[in-house]
């Protein structure tokens, strides 16, 4: 489901359980066993946690010792009021900086990455996913508030941010909720959603110049964009969530070259990661017509443009996993990370597979656990 839309439609029963702001939670420590890694040294992963109640949290695992500490940003920053916000969207590294995208609370938190000391904040409006390309961030931003409406008339946007002020210095209007977005040869590639617009969903990619930082045209692709990434090959690989009713989510790739979507893949996408020519791939899908959630995984091979397995949790695991929301691969071990969002209200599980898919270990995380970014 989009995650707008069902934070909205359940923010009543969220609201119940939010916190007090004065309350700080602690650092939790948990041991597992440290993989054998020779470049990344360990991960952040961000809990998004509930909206509305300011719980989105940073958890860290260090390959060293095999220790994974819950909560490391609020013990760093004791001093910083809510902690790090209100829905935790999307996590990246990029030089010696940690940058976490905190959707509902209008910012982008900017930390050191050596020990997630805040370092300030980039202040964007309903902000939802970043990329980097030379000097410059690029985030994009739904723009007006939360509110689900077939008529919404704000459009979206990129805004260009400057990494050594933390100030925003453009902004390129897009479509409508605009999402997942990538940089590849001189583009930046921009998934419009249209998710507040629910029925009218929006069924562009933006295409923008990054040296004029302009919109140069808008691809049809499919309703309801979300994630987008760009392959080895320069081509540009975006999910559509579909309209939960008899429209499914799909898998598409748009070649700039031929300027065409070469590969429509029928298997659903909530959230991937691409490793070398290898697209990772799980998914929650809800439907509205049976009234139910399937939930399954897979890999794409990016070079032959099709689906290489079907399903690479080999040892039973995957039945225990009740909302796989997220993926990521460790560029080194190849170990394979899935986050469970369980019940969206309360703590999550992070599972490590061995590139076979059989489990590692297992460890419970913050609320609504979404992204992973690995430190080299």
């Amino acid at each position: 489901m989009n995650k707008s839309l069902f934070y909205l439609l359940s923010l009543t029963l969220l609201l119940a359980s939010c916190r007090s702001d004065d309350i700080v939670y602690p650092a939790e420590v948990n041991p597992v066993t440290p993989p054998q890694a020779s470049e990344v040294v360990g991960f952040y992963l961000l809990n998004e946690g509930n909206m509305g109640s300011n719980k989105c949290t940073l958890d860290y695992f260090d390959y060293s010792d095999g220790i994974y500490t819950r909560n490391v940003y609020g013990e760093a920053n004791p001093d910083v009021p809510k902690e790090l916000g209100d829905v935790g969207n999307d996590l990246k590294i990029y030089g010696s900086r940690l940058y976490a995208v905190i959707n509902c609370s209008n910012k982008v938190e900017v930390m050191n990455v050596a020990n997630t000391r805040r370092i300030g904040q980039i202040d964007i409006p309903n902000c939802r996913y970043i990329a980097f390309h030379g000097a410059y961030a690029y985030v994009t931003s739904y723009a007006g508030p939360v509110k689900i409406d077939p008529d919404y008339t704000q459009l979206g946007y990129v805004a260009k941010v400057d990494t050594a002020t933390l100030e925003v210095v453009d902004k390129v209007i897009v479509g409508y909720q605009p999402d997942g977005l990538a940089v590849s040869n001189g583009r930046i590639y921009v998934a419009n959603s249209g998710g507040y617009r629910v029925p009218n969903y929006e069924n562009t990619l933006s295409v923008i110049d990054i040296d004029s930082f302009r919109e140069i045209e808008k691809v049809e692709i499919d309703i309801n964009l979300s994630r987008v990434t760009a392959d080895n090959q320069g081509r540009i690989w975006v999910a559509s969530r579909g309209d939960y009713f008899s429209k499914s989510s799909k898998l598409f790739c748009y070649d700039p070259q031929q300027k065409k979507v070469v590969a429509t893949l029928d298997t659903p996408v909530s959230s991937f990661w691409l490793d070398d020519d290898r697209l990772y791939i799980v998914a929650t899908s809800w439907s509205y017509e049976t009234m139910s959630t399937k939930t399954s995984t897979c890999i794409v091979n990016t070079a032959t443009l099709s689906i290489e397995k079907e399903g690479f949790i080999t040892d039973g695991t995957d039945a225990k996993i009740k909302v796989p929301y997220t993926v990521a691969v460790s560029p080194d071990t190849k170990d394979i990370y899935v986050s469970d969002a369980r019940t969206y209200v309360n703590p999550g599980y992070l599972y490590c597979f061995s590139s076979d898919g059989i489990l590692k270990w297992q460890v419970r995380t913050g609320d609504i656990p979404s992204s992973i970014a690995f430190v080299r």
